[in-house]
């Protein structure tokens, strides 16, 4: 697999249309090359780029932020000299002075496939910015890590968000690059953009792990965090699922060594939890392996108390990339949570993503119809699977023109 920034880096003539042109890039710590040099370090080691400033979304262009609304300051970058200006600080869209300092960007972000990662928002209003200010955009494409499989109720209007840049689902299917070619057309964008492509990506195999097959050794790609809370595959696997956890007074694993891979509290009864979601919907189980577990955060959440829980395991040969669903597999824990306990609290009331009048859980779906199918003792599974599958064939539609691979 080729990215697009080990293709800018080996192509001198792709290059030739930035020479003489001042060049930022947005990148995060996952920007590297398979070498493992962060994209700006190879960037400024070539001759034939000017270099003029970076930015960061969330979390820092190489820093590492723990959590949601914890901001990044703009600073001068002590190894290049270039000003790297926060797209996670005082404000979320690129201000009049950071589109100043360049002509091209160079967006070169690493996603995990799920419309709530914020670097899907911070791309579309890069987008924007450039269509009002004649500043042209190359999105330098890296892999989905989770492929094409799409999953969840789509965005409602009036709840976008910085967790919520437009009407998809929450597992969306689509690479980086393909989402800035969708985003261009549902919004009727104006901008100079070119695209990057991978060479070699296969959507059906979408993170390269080196394994030896019967042609011999394949070639793996190191994985390296692209927010702090997003240490493995596995972890990139179940976020469209377990991210709805943020919404709720259940701990989705922040402050252990395995965040949004398990979900647990100190007063639920794990073994009862699993047994009654596959009384529920026990086909919303399928593609992995759920193993009762008990872990005590260090931080966040239920900090320093013992919690009874589950962890999702995907990392195993039982795992079955196209039938596993987090989004519908936690879903249905937390319907089992309230059919055990209908009084349980799971709906955390607190702003989320600087959204202070709305539900937590509303934002990060997009809408109000999952929580209140999980609190309609009435509902029953088949009624929000019919719901996300008419939002999932929808967008599955959508979407095919502006695929790639």
């Amino acid at each position: 697999m080729i990215t697009g920034l080990d293709r800018l880096l080996a192509d001198a003539e792709l290059r030739s249309a930035l020479r003489g042109r001042r060049t930022a890039l947005l990148a995060h710590p996952a920007s590297v090359t398979p070498q493992l040099t962060h994209s700006l370090d190879a960037l400024a080691a070539l001759d034939d780029i000017s270099l003029s400033a970076a930015m960061g979304p969330q979390h820092g262009l190489r820093g590492d932020k723990q959590d949601n609304m914890v901001e990044s300051r703009d600073y001068t970058d002590p190894k290049h000299g270039v000003p790297v200006f926060s797209l996670y600080g005082e404000v979320r869209r690129p201000t009049a002075q950071m589109l100043d300092s360049f002509d091209v960007l160079l967006v070169d972000l690493q996603d995990l496939g799920c419309r709530i990662y914020t670097f899907v928002t911070t791309l579309l209003y890069v987008l924007e910015a450039a269509a009002e200010h004649d500043k042209e955009v190359w999105i330098l494409d890296r892999p989905n890590p989770v492929g094409r499989p799409v999953e969840g109720l789509r965005l409602r209007e009036g709840f976008e968000s910085f967790v919520g840049a437009g009407p998809m689902p929450m597992r969306h299917g689509m690479t980086m690059a393909e989402l800035a070619r969708w985003f261009v057309s549902h919004f009727n964008l104006d901008v100079a953009y070119r695209v990057v492509e991978m060479h070699d990506w296969q959507p059906t195999d979408p993170w390269p792990i080196g394994r030896i097959g019967p042609t011999g050794p394949r070639e793996s790609r190191s994985w390296v965090n692209p927010s702090p809370n997003a240490p493995n595959l596995s972890m990139a696997r179940a976020y469209a699922g377990t991210v709805m956890l943020e919404g709720t007074t259940l701990s989705e694993g922040r402050g252990t060594t395995r965040p949004l891979e398990v979900v647990g509290a100190p007063d639920i009864d794990a073994e009862a939890l699993l047994a009654k979601m596959h009384a529920l919907a026990p086909s919303w189980l399928d593609g992995c392996s759920l193993r009762p577990c008990w872990f005590e955060p260090t931080f966040h959440k239920h900090v320093g108390s013992l919690c009874n829980g589950l962890q999702i395991h995907v990392d195993h040969a039982r795992y079955d990339h196209d039938s596993f669903r987090p989004w519908r597999l936690v879903a249905l824990a937390f319907k089992a949570l309230r059919a055990l306990s209908p009084d349980y609290e799971i709906w955390r009331d607190f702003p989320y993503e600087y959204e202070t009048d709305r539900l937590a859980i509303d934002v990060i779906n997009g809408g109000p119809l999952l929580r209140e199918w999980v609190d309609d003792d009435g509902a029953t599974a088949a009624d929000l699977d019919a719901a996300a599958r008419e939002d999932e064939a929808s967008w599955q539609a959508e979407r095919t023109e502006f695929l790639i691979y």
